[in-house]
């Protein structure tokens, strides 16, 4: 089996040497990842710039774009073959409800999709958001790297045994627990939050004004059969995605308002 992993947290990361490791005795892992932190880059590709490709010590691929451009020139053109399935991850933070619009370990995994193949993208939940961790003092860093990988691993292995009917897109949300501590796997839809938090203005040394985008906003909808939920409690998530972006019930609405 060949499986081609990228990232957005950049080829160094501790998720990605996790999910290596997990993924490497199913078959040939080749990795290509930006060659810095790219989050929040979303499906973006660079097209005001050549781009470069290295080979980093440990032998993965890097290149100096998103992890978009990753994907996309893994399959159309670095490599000689086409990989049986993308895997994108392990994000260093939960990627559920809105966030998946901005998310680059989701953007991978989606140019996987939209080129055939089928793409699981992986995130590790912490912090307020993780199982268990809501009435304690948020981590500031992952602790279970490892029950993503492992996720990772049961799922793709699943794969290569029944094959999931159809182009699939799968975007995975493992809480920041032991692996035996999971509640087990949840097919969940994606919850929603409150909009963002106002930009954070500053002043750089030479005295002009700066900005920080904000954190994202609260969640909004956490219902059951949320990402959001199963996270919460213990559960991994897994939520079905499709790129498809019409707005098909008010399709006859905009023609009457339109023709009118």
């Amino acid at each position: 089996m060949k499986i081609l992993v990228s990232n957005d947290d950049g080829y160094f990361s501790a998720g990605l040497a996790a999910l290596v490791e997990a993924l490497t005795p199913l078959g040939e892992v080749t990795v290509v990842a930006p060659d810095v932190e790219r989050s929040g880059a979303s499906n973006s590709l660079t097209l005001d710039r050549p781009l470069t490709v290295r080979r980093a010590p440990n032998g993965f691929y890097r290149i100096n774009g998103t992890p978009t451009d990753c994907v996309h020139m893994a399959v159309t053109g670095l490599l000689e073959w086409e990989p049986d399935v993308v895997v994108s991850g392990i994000n260093h933070g939960a990627n559920m409800g809105d966030d998946t619009l901005y998310s680059g370990t989701v953007a991978a995994a989606t140019e996987g999709y939209l080129l055939g193949i089928p793409s699981l993208a992986i995130s590790l939940a912490y912090g307020a958001e993780g199982a268990g961790t809501a009435s304690k003092a948020e981590r500031s860093q992952p602790l279970y790297f490892s029950t993503a990988a492992r996720v990772a691993a049961d799922l793709v292995r699943r794969w290569q045994h029944r094959p999931f009917v159809g182009p699939s897109l799968i975007n995975v949300n493992v809480p920041d627990l032991p692996y035996e501590a999971l509640g087990g796997l949840k097919v969940t839809r994606l919850g929603r939050r409150h909009k963002a938090e106002p930009v954070i203005q500053s002043t750089n040394p030479r005295g002009e004004t700066i900005y920080w985008v904000g954190p994202a906003g609260p969640v909004a909808d956490a219902g059951e059969g949320t990402d959001f939920h199963a996270v919460a409690a213990g559960w991994v998530s897994l939520t079905p995605l499709q790129v498809d972006l019409t707005h098909y019930p008010q399709m006859d609405a905009l023609r009457s308002w339109v023709s009118s």
